[in-house]
């Protein structure tokens, strides 16, 4: 089950219940109905003829309304797939665009590399070796591939370069397809906690995933629970109002876990679906502000023993390998479950994925890599690597 597939069918199953009482309370009204038919007596045969008459015109009208609502249903379905398939390659765009320059520095890079070689080599691998390190990919994550790569190579599995870059492409994708999915659970609220140092982009990664919970259906609310800075509950409130979402927050300075706590009841007395939470911007080194988001869980969980649902930490990708010691901190001290890595389209940095997902095998649940609020979306390994492949697909290296 996909992205916001599992809130879809807690949508659908609350809609069939619904719809249950309502035909039960139809039923119902019908046979009282009936019985006080009954109780009047039989109208005579004569009104029966011309009832069994329009009955039966009135049938054949009904069919025919039928076949035209099937027709119409079946053009609606083509016509939503279509927009589904448009709407997928407009993304898969944005994304080629927008991991360009990350494309550039790996892709790029290793297409000089190959650049007349006709063989692979000790000193082609060794290349290759300074150029992963050098894009941030993590000299152990590096190490790995190599190694790997070297030991097809002397199996003669790989050949010629052609056949390396198919075979590098196989191995990124097998390092960061890992699963990362939404926790399911059918709690109600849905809490996550979105945590991360100051700059990184949280606020309006924040922001992003409300407008994308709303486009699937789900009512959102979000906490102002960075109560450390004013301009931080004032900045997630034009954010709040941009994506259309109320937001919970009390003055600066209060209680963050007080914060969450209360968006929390209110979102489950006004039966909303999703709760998203900011909390403080903090160094990954402040054991205060580490403790104080232990503190927000403890306190979230005398509502909701499971809750926070998730906990999404932003990793602003320009910021290259300090995002993995980020990721090893927090995620040591909070238990994070999974990561939101931006400003993909403004770095040749964006390797650091690889590391990040190889080193900690913590799934990347989400990537941004614009400015637009569209340009937040569910990370797919497979649509990742493709798109960073795509402009040196068309270079024949054999």
């Amino acid at each position: 089950m996909g992205f916001f597939d599992v809130f879809k069918r807690k949508k659908r199953e609350e809609k069939d219940k619904e719809n249950i009482r309502e035909d039960d309370e139809e039923v119902i009204e019908e046979k009282e109905q009936e019985e006080t038919g009954e109780s009047e007596g039989v109208s005579d045969s004569e009104s029966d003829s011309d009832s069994e008459s329009v009955s039966e015109s009135g049938s054949g009208s009904e069919k025919e309304g039928q076949i035209k609502e099937s027709a119409g249903d079946e053009k609606d379905d083509k016509s939503g797939r279509k927009e589904d398939k448009e709407k997928k390659s407009g993304v898969f765009g944005r994304l080629k665009k927008g991991i360009s320059k990350t494309s550039g520095r790996i892709i790029g890079g290793m297409e000089t590399i190959f650049l007349g070689k006709k063989e692979i080599d000790e000193e082609l691998l060794d290349e290759l070796e300074e150029l992963f390190v050098t894009s941030d990919i993590g000299v152990s994550t590096t190490m790995k591939i190599i190694d790997d790569l070297r030991n097809d190579v002397s199996r003669k599995i790989l050949k010629n370069p052609q056949q390396l870059k198919n075979a590098l492409k196989q191995k990124l994708t097998e390092i960061l397809d890992i699963d990362n999915e939404l926790v399911k659970t059918d709690d109600k609220p849905y809490v996550i906690l979105v945590t991360g140092v100051n700059g990184a982009g949280k606020t309006t990664s924040i922001a992003k995933l409300a407008k994308m919970f709303k486009e699937n259906g789900m009512s959102v609310m979000l906490a102002a629970g960075d109560t450390f800075r004013a301009a931080a509950i004032e900045q997630l409130e034009i954010w709040g109002e941009r994506a259309g979402v109320p937001v919970v927050k009390q003055k600066a300075g209060s209680d963050s876990a007080a914060v969450v706590y209360d968006a929390v009841l209110s979102a489950k007395s006004k039966k909303i679906d999703v709760v998203i939470a900011d909390t403080a911007g903090r160094l990954h080194t402040k054991d205060n502000l580490m403790n104080e988001l232990k503190k927000i869980s403890r306190v979230v969980k005398k509502e909701m023993p499971d809750a926070p649902h998730e906990v999404l930490l932003v990793l602003d990708a320009t910021s290259g390998q300090n995002a993995v010691a980020q990721a090893k901190t927090f995620g040591t001290e909070i238990g994070v479950t999974g990561v939101i890595l931006t400003k993909l389209d403004g770095t040749a940095k964006g390797g650091v994925i690889v590391g990040i997902v190889d080193e900690m095998q913590l799934p990347v649940k989400f990537i941004g890599f614009g400015e637009s609020m569209d340009d937040l979306k569910p990370f797919d390994a497979g649509e990742f690597v493709e798109a960073l492949f795509e402009s040196a697909d068309e270079t024949d290296y054999s």
